[in-house]
């Protein structure tokens, strides 16, 4: 039902198909252009009973179960025809059905497909740079809560906001109200109730200053509790556009204010005016409203001096993003700014939320999440939004997660979901806090070990612990760089600077505090002892010649070295522990030698510089004839890179 108010502005990709009808669908594809999903379905399902199953109606029946989210049918259907479609997006949107029915595996596999067709899609790109995120996620620690609420009724009821001693919900509960064809379910008004130490009690529906026949949803209030903001479909106004292809009516969502009645008002009603003390009235369109495009999820920051919102207005960067506009005195928006492709993508971004601790929390269906819409947050630091990070279980499931909303205090909240076991088609949860939002301003301070002066424009990376870069920065003119993260991240930090030693770190953040780290980074020239070059050690895994992502990041010194004398020649020797026969072991050694050379070379490096001899268990570090732990064979596992000459 949140989808109710995306309205009308979902992926016409399939309306524009309609060219391809014929007299045999012109029902069926009547209801798909004017959103009567539900009788769609019953069409198109009717179409193939009798036979009609090409890939035009089986690609509209996917289609139209995707929109109303019913991710196991939708999954059917997509399964059909996704061996044979071009279009990257059904191969995403069944990718995307194929995790919510929790079969993450496959949904990876189709994930890999959508990249080949799309590399540069910020969608493709997430993805490829985190392709275990899902693991992450469900294994990140439980930092809330939920709970369903005695309120939800068997229709959709999403949208939970607090205000002074009442919530206040959107919900199709109205039965006798007129039902509307996405999904056959009654239009959605705006009720409130009277909440009584923790119980919702005196169900009271909004007079019709605010709710009318149409659609009226998501509800935000200014600080002082006088304005009201809330969404209405544009049909009220009488604001709409003709679609050429199908001549229909196309309506979309637009932003409304109303003001707080008081005692000092006029107690009757009279067009809009005051009926009652704490009633609202003088409900006004935004003049930021379009025909043309959807304005909707308003939410008024602390201090009243923004709002921020949903649109698919031009100029985006997908099929809804994120804004923040200037609210001044009279409540009225000015100087609207999309904030940014970090936050927004080809998807949806929709219902934000923004907390006192300046947390901007909002729902996503195309960053890493777990199946549908899921739960983000970021924060603003220096004018800037950090990553978005995924809040985890069980605020996220493999469902629709959205409307997420703090007190004040951000400790307690509601979110609500579309996941299995509710009462209705959407429903609206209580959450509540266990552990904060952790997260950590860490900063590299890089310099130079021989001078300690500040070293600039070096390049600091961070990795999580399976090696895959989260982000990398350049250090400032005083060797600075600042990254925003979770506090139990466990990262791998890789600094680099033409003419030094590369450095790598294996961090958790209980290990720095304050967290500011200081790194030392050696002149290349000091990495050259006698007659050998001094690498931190290249282990191989055992009975292995492969070389890993520690070891590349060493061998890349050398490579650095070598280019800054051309004329040195080096010689690599390989070492093994003593477990296997002799022979054996000679010969792994002299394969873990030609592929330590092979890497050097492969890096632009001459093979006649640089050659590779197996040693085998010749040459131990430490003599293992009474015996050795892992760790000490590990140790005798090595290459050594001894300079031929100059």
């Amino acid at each position: 039902m949140k989808n109710i108010l995306t309205l009308f502005t979902l992926t016409f990709l399939s309306i524009t198909t309609i060219y391809s009808q014929n007299n045999s669908t012109k029902k069926a594809d009547k209801h798909f252009s004017r959103l009567e999903f539900v009788k769609a379905a019953e069409e198109y399902l009717e179409l193939i009973n009798k036979g009609n199953s090409g890939d035009y109606v089986i690609s509209q029946l996917a289609e139209t179960y995707y929109n109303i989210f019913n991710s196991v049918e939708a999954e059917k259907w997509y399964s059909k025809i996704v061996d044979s479609s071009s279009d990257p997006e059904v191969i995403y949107k069944y990718a995307q059905m194929l995790k919510a029915n929790g079969k993450y595996k496959l949904s990876n596999e189709w994930m890999r497909k959508f990249t080949d067709l799309r590399p540069y899609d910020n969608r493709s790109t997430s993805f490829l740079k985190d392709p275990n995120y899902l693991s992450k996620i469900i294994n990140k620690g439980k930092r809330f809560n939920v709970q369903n609420l005695d309120i939800n009724s068997e229709y959709s009821d999403f949208g939970g906001i607090l205000f002074e001693d009442q919530i206040y919900i959107t919900s199709a509960r109205n039965d006798k109200r007129k039902r509307y064809g996405w999904n056959d379910e009654p239009f959605l008004d705006i009720y409130k109730f009277n909440v009584d130490e923790g119980s919702y009690i005196n169900e009271e529906i909004l007079d019709n200053v605010i709710n009318t026949k149409y659609h009226e949803g998501i509800v935000a209030f200014s600080p002082d509790g006088g304005t009201m903001y809330f969404t209405r479909e544009s049909f009220f106004d009488k604001s709409f556009y003709k679609d050429s292809l199908t001549n229909n009516q196309i309506g979309v969502i637009h932003l409304y204010k109303a003001t707080r009645c008081t005692k000092k008002h006029i107690t009757w009603k009279d067009n809009g005016k005051c009926q009652f003390s704490h009633s609202w009235s003088n409900v006004t369109s935004l003049e930021i409203n379009s025909a043309y495009y959807s304005i909707k999820n308003p939410t008024v920051s602390c201090d009243g001096e923004l709002i921020y919102f949903s649109s698919d207005m031009p100029g985006g960067y997908g099929n809804f993003d994120i804004y923040k506009g200037e609210l001044d005195s009279l409540g009225n928006v000015n100087n609207i700014k999309n904030l940014g492709q970090k936050i927004n993508t080809e998807g949806q971004e929709m219902f934000p939320y923004v907390c006192c601790d300046k947390i901007l929390y909002f729902s996503s269906d195309a960053h890493l999440g777990l199946g549908g819409l899921d739960v983000f947050y970021t924060k603003q630091i220096d004018g800037k939004w950090t990553n978005p990070r995924n809040v985890g279980i069980p605020v996220n499931s493999n469902a629709d997660d959205f409307a997420f909303i703090l007190t004040e205090e951000c400790e307690d909240g509601f979110v609500s979901s579309n996941r299995s076991g509710g009462k209705g088609s959407d429903d609206i949860y209580a959450v509540k806090k266990l552990l904060p939002l952790c997260d950590i301003l860490f900063t590299t301070n890089i310099m130079d070990s021989k001078t300690k002066d500040p070293i600039s424009s070096a390049t600091t990376s961070i990795s999580d612990n399976t090696g895959i870069i989260d982000n990398t920065k350049m250090t400032s003119e005083k060797g600075l760089a600042e990254f925003m993260l979770e506090c139990e991240d466990e990262i791998q930090l890789m600094v680099s600077k033409t003419g030094y030693e590369s450095k790598m770190l294996d961090l958790t953040f209980s290990d720095i505090d304050p967290p500011v780290l200081d790194v030392y980074l050696d002149p290349i020239e000091e990495m050259i002892v006698e007659e050998k070059i001094i690498l931190n050690p290249i282990y191989f895994d055992f009975d292995k010649s492969n070389i890993t992502n520690k070891a590349a990041f060493e061998l890349d010194k050398l490579v650095a070295i070598m280019e800054k004398y051309p004329d040195m020649i080096i010689r690599a020797e390989s070492h093994t522990d003593s477990r296997g026969p002799a022979a054996y072991n000679r010969g792994l050694s002299d394969r873990r030698a030609k592929s330590t050379a092979q890497y050097v070379i492969s890096k632009g490096i001459s093979e006649e510089r640089i050659s590779g001899v197996g040693k085998g268990e010749e040459e131990p570090r430490i003599d293992c004839n009474q015996g050795c732990s892992k760790e000490e064979h590990a140790q005798n596992r090595r290459s050594e890179f001894i300079i031929v000459s100059r």
